[in-house]
């Protein structure tokens, strides 16, 4: 599920806003690259900068220092091969499940035939198991199945890269594993280029080929982990000795984080109080 193709490269990136208390910095000197193929996950703090870095590489947002490159050329802008999904489902209210797949097939970047559209969009209803729900509304489903749909969304449009903001974030402990399951066995029919953002190192070591553990609060790189598991990957995994280990040591090493972050931001309120 790896390859040495390099796609999407971020060289020297840092990103600072202006606030009412003066430039913060969130991204700090960040350079990685991520290859064809590859499933790449940040792990870090809440706040600490990881969404910041997908939506540079979404296009939604430009670096203040350094670059953030696909395929060599500098990322202006959102693209049709870049697709995104976030935690909070990203499906229209208004329109059936059929027409939420069917709807960025309509658009002028990945406009197809109605033929194509209707074949595209029967296949991912029956991949993601929304076949009998084709009429329904989202406000109907489960958090498991708009999250189906969202996901079938994603897919039907064909986008080379799959951004992923806590995707399963808002689901149950055992819906998020079986859409974690999904998500694999999806990838092993069609194979996407991944970045997922997650707060959970456990689904970042089962769903990865590598995880980028970041900082607090401006985010730098703290640890590249290339995940040793191989895939296909099945849910005796999760009880794997070796599995166990690693995912205890990256847990100690993200929760020093969060503790830093804290400190940070207790720091941060004293030095106000006194200004005040």
């Amino acid at each position: 599920m790896t390859s040495s193709d390099t796609r999407i490269v971020f060289d020297g990136v840092s990103k600072t806003f202006d606030t009412d208390n003066g430039p913060l910095t969130v991204v700090d000197d960040v350079s990685f690259s991520v290859g064809d193929g590859d499933f790449i996950s940040l792990v870090g703090p809440s706040g600490c900068g990881k969404t910041t870095m997908l939506n540079m590489v979404a296009g939604f947002m430009q670096p203040s220092a350094g670059t953030v490159t696909l395929d060599g050329e500098p990322i202006r802008g959102p693209g049709a091969e870049r697709g995104m999904m976030f935690q909070d489902y990203g499906v229209f209210p208004w329109l059936s499940v059929e027409d939420n797949i069917a709807f960025g097939l309509k658009l002028k970047a990945n406009r197809v035939s109605a033929a194509e559209r209707r074949r595209t969009v029967d296949h991912f209803m029956e991949l993601m198991g929304l076949a009998e729900f084709r009429k329904a509304y989202p406000k109907t489903l489960s958090g498991g199945m708009r999250q189906r749909l969202a996901l079938a969304r994603a897919y039907a449009v064909n986008p080379q890269f799959l951004l992923m903001d806590e995707p399963f974030g808002a689901l149950d402990a055992q819906t998020r594993t079986a859409m974690q399951d999904l998500l694999l066995n999806v990838m092993g029919e069609v194979r996407k280029t991944v970045m997922l953002i997650t707060h959970s190192v456990e689904e970042a070591l089962y769903l990865s080929s590598r995880m980028l553990v970041i900082s607090a609060r401006p985010s730098r790189i703290r640890r590249v982990i290339e995940v040793p598991f191989p895939f296909p990957r099945t849910e005796a995994l999760r009880d794997a000795p070796e599995f166990a280990e690693l995912r205890s040591e990256v847990r100690d090493m993200v929760m020093r984080e969060y503790a830093a972050q804290e400190d940070q931001a207790r720091s941060a309120t004293a030095a106000r109080t006194q200004q005040a």
